[in-house]
């Protein structure tokens, strides 16, 4: 049985004035698949990214996105969401109030925010703590896919080697910009340049 399509792009180009910052680009993404986006910097990558996200309208081509479809972004700025006075928890709480502090704290104990890590405020946390916490909030809805831009940066060897065994048992669709060659070579179905 063939896979749903889920996600698809043809042809999608944006300017910004006479800058082209995507040109004909065109990505297919079927239920559960898991794609890496590859390039040099300034080759559009986070663009695309975005426009697959529905942030940003194309200046010409074809977006398809499933109605029912949920999407999580990590994005390469993620830590510029976080309110770094807040706490992990509270940043949760603020999201989602009607939910009970101790749900919060067991789904990001599943990210090793456990104990006082979160309920300490975020800017007492490492880098790689804060993309855990990150993490943390984009998969609390449950998303269909998953669109991770440069997600190991700040992140040791080690935080690397979780995320890859996190990734491989997501569900999901994932669609991954990195320059990380080890990291795209442990998950991805397949690569656009």
């Amino acid at each position: 049985m063939a896979k749903k399509v889920i996600y698809e792009v043809r042809n999608a180009s944006k300017n910004y004035g006479a800058v082209v910052a995507l040109d004909g680009a065109s990505l297919k993404l079927h239920a559960g698949e898991v794609v890496g986006l590859v390039g040099d910097n300034g080759a559009g990558k986070s663009t695309l990214v975005k426009a697959l996200c529905g942030d940003l309208e194309l200046t010409d081509g074809y977006r398809f996105i499933h109605n029912r479809l949920r999407i999580g972004v990590f994005t390469q700025h993620h830590m510029d969401s976080l309110d770094l006075k807040m706490s992990a928890v509270e940043m949760l709480m603020s999201k989602h109030s009607d939910v009970p502090a101790e749900k919060f704290r067991s789904h990001l104990g599943s990210f090793g925010i456990s104990n006082n890590l979160a309920l300490r405020p975020m800017y007492l946390l490492s880098g790689g703590q804060k993309s855990r916490v990150s993490f943390a909030i984009i998969t609390w809805e449950k998303p269909h896919i998953l669109m991770l831009d440069e997600p190991t940066n700040h992140l040791d060897f080690d935080a690397i080697n979780a995320l890859i065994v996190a990734l491989n048992n997501f569900e999901g669709g994932l669609v991954v910009v990195s320059h990380d060659e080890y990291f795209l070579n442990a998950l991805c179905d397949r690569l656009y340049i």
